[in-house]
């Protein structure tokens, strides 16, 4: 099969690899969608060591069952692998399992390629009236989906939910859909890109400013570097949430002074349950999610071009998703 291979820093190359052979329990998707994750854009960088040279990276993604009894099935892909067995597991906390792998995360070959082989248990099917490229959205819909139920799962019954959400690529125009699908009507996205703020206000019909002012019951950091966590510290409002979401860097930002003072909560969120990927889709199917109409596509041959504009922050849709075939 074809497939887009990282292959070193900032080298990503087109090229022919083995096919993957499913183990007992897995399925053979062909893969007709799948986006380009910030996570990819950190291993592109040479920033995670949980993905190591040469990988096929790429786990937001949706196709189609090729073989056994399910052939021709359409699925959107829940790309955490879990144990099943732990306690995290057997609470229905699979995102926080010892022995959790992702596709695109050394062992497990990602998807950006023709085929990927993937757990029976993480595929969702998806109905004939939904076309795959927004099927393949669910994954990172279901990061801020999580985000956001934990969010205003914390948040004082008494207070009226408002939210503030730092960072308008993928994950917060998500964490905005999820939170206004969770009756938070009132959300603001802080985004400094002019052209990429025009596309969430006129395409996206969500509410931008370039820089955050006053304090927000909630608020969403979809970026996850110092300078955002520190915004976040000051935004959020006593007795307020701050749901972390970005893994821009490790250190730095918080005022934690301020957070202790005003009792001020602080919640890591990462990926996702089972039930909460089921959820998503369950909305995104529903219409609840809005149009998903926030993408652009390529051809996965130009894989490396769209890194390199992603990069440069020449591309305003929220998303880039890649097509395995012509």
């Amino acid at each position: 099969m074809k497939a887009l291979v990282y292959d070193g820093e900032r080298t990503m190359n087109f090229r022919q690899v083995p096919d993957p052979s499913p183990a007992a329990g897995e399925q053979l998707i062909r893969l007709e969608a799948v986006g380009i994750c910030g996570s990819d854009m950190h291993a592109y960088l040479g920033h995670d060591e949980r993905r190591p040279a040469p990988l096929i990276l790429g786990h937001e993604a949706a196709g189609t069952i090729v073989g056994g009894a399910d052939d021709g099935k359409r699925v959107t892909i829940n790309p955490l692998v879990s144990c099943g067995a732990c306690a995290a597991c057997q609470s229905g906390r699979e995102n926080i399992c010892p022995a959790r792998e992702i596709i695109s995360m050394a062992p497990r070959q990602g998807a950006f390629a023709q085929f990927v082989a993937v757990p029976d248990k993480n595929l969702v099917e998806v109905p004939k009236d939904i076309p795959l490229t927004r099927a393949a959205l669910a994954e990172p819909l279901a990061v801020s989906w999580h985000a956001a139920r934990l969010a205003c799962s914390a948040l004082h019954p008494d207070v009226q939910p408002r939210a503030l959400v730092i960072g308008g690529g993928t994950i917060g125009l998500a964490a905005a859909l999820a939170l206004q699908a969770m009756r938070v009507s009132d959300v603001t996205i802080v985004e400094p890109n002019p052209a990429r703020r025009a596309f969430l206000s006129e395409t996206c019909a969500q509410k931008t400013v370039t820089s955050g002012e006053g304090q927000f019951p909630i608020v969403v950091d979809a970026v996850g570097f110092a300078a955002t966590r520190a915004a976040a510290s000051s935004l959020a409002m006593p007795g307020g949430v701050i749901a972390h979401i970005g893994l821009g860097e490790d250190q730095g930002g918080l005022d934690v002074r301020r957070m202790t003072l005003q009792e001020i909560t602080f919640i890591g969120a990462y990926t996702y349950t089972a039930q909460e990927f089921r959820d998503t889709a369950e909305a995104m199917f529903e219409g609840r999610l809005g149009d998903l109409d926030w993408f652009e596509t390529r051809a996965l041959e130009e894989g490396d071009g769209a890194f390199q504009d992603l990069l440069s922050g020449t591309v305003a849709a929220p998303k880039i998703l890649l097509r395995p075939w012509p």
